[in-house]
C-alpha cells in the first residue's frame, strides 16, 4: 500500500524523557518568570537553560513543552526520532483522509469484550493535548506552525502495544482501505517496538 503525496499533512512521532503532565506547572510558571522548576526537568536543553530568572519565557506554550520534553544528548542536541528509517514516510501520510494513521485505526476497528485500553490510548496518542482532553490551553498550536497532538508515557507505549498484540479487536466490515487496519498496525508496532526498546515515552506532531 502506497503513501499519497497530495494528503493535506505529515505526522511524525518524536521521543519524549518526561510525562507533559508533570512539566506543565513548570511550564506555566515559567511563562511567568520564574524558571527554577523547569531548569531542573530539562538540564540539556540550551533554550530552556537560557533563560533568565524574572523574565517571562519568550515562548508559547506548546512549544516550550516540545523544547522541554524532548530526548536530548548532554550537548543538546535531539535524538533520532522514533519513526526515522524506510517506514517515515509510510507511517506519517498514511493513505486516507488526512494522513493520520492513528485516526484512521480508531474510525475503524472495534474492541472486544471489556477492552478499552488501546482506543484510549490512540486517542491520547491523537489528541491529548486538545484543551477538551487536557483541560489547559494553548499546548497544541505553537510558533512556526508546530502542532502538537498527544503523547504516550514510556508505559503507555507498552501497554498499547500489548494491547494491540492481545488481538481483542476487530475491523469494521466496511473499512474504506482494503487491508488498510492490518498495515496501519504493522507500521504502528515497529514504530512502538521502537520506543519500547528506547525505553521513551512519544509525542505525535503534525506538519502542514
Amino acid at each position: 500500500m502506497s503513501t499519497q503525496s497530495n494528503l493535506p499533512f505529515f505526522h511524525t512521532f518524536d521521543p519524549v524523557v518526561c510525562d507533559p503532565l508533570d512539566v506543565i506547572p513548570a511550564i506555566q510558571s515559567s511563562l511567568g518568570g520564574d524558571h527554577e522548576e523547569i531548569k531542573k526537568i530539562s538540564p540539556y536543553s540550551k533554550d530552556i537553560q537560557k533563560l533568565k530568572d524574572g523574565v517571562e519565557a519568550d515562548y508559547d506554550p506548546a512549544t516550550m513543552l516540545y523544547i522541554s520534553i524532548g530526548e536530548l544528548n548532554e550537548d543538546g542536541r535531539r535524538a533520532e526520532a522514533i519513526d526515522s528509517g524506510p517506514g517515515k514516510e509510510r507511517l506519517g501520510r498514511f493513505p486516507f483522509g488526512d494522513g493520520n494513521i492513528v485516526t484512521y485505526l480508531l474510525d475503524n476497528t472495534k474492541q472486544k469484550g471489556d477492552m478499552t485500553v488501546m482506543h484510549e490510548l490512540l486517542s491520547k496518542l491523537s489528541d491529548g493535548l486538545s484543551e477538551e482532553n487536557l483541560g489547559e490551553i494553548g499546548f497544541r498550536e505553537g510558533f512556526g506552525g508546530l502542532t502538537l497532538l498527544g503523547w504516550l508515557t514510556r508505559k503507555e507505549v507498552s501497554e498499547l502495544r500489548r494491547s494491540i498484540r492481545s488481538g481483542r479487536w476487530e475491523v469494521f466490515s466496511e473499512e474504506p482501505l482494503d487491508g488498510g487496519v492490518d498495515y496501519a498496525l504493522r507500521l504502528l508496532l515497529m514504530m512502538l517496538r521502537t520506543a519500547q526498546r528506547r525505553k521513551c515515552g512519544i509525542i505525535m506532531r503534525r506538519h502542514s
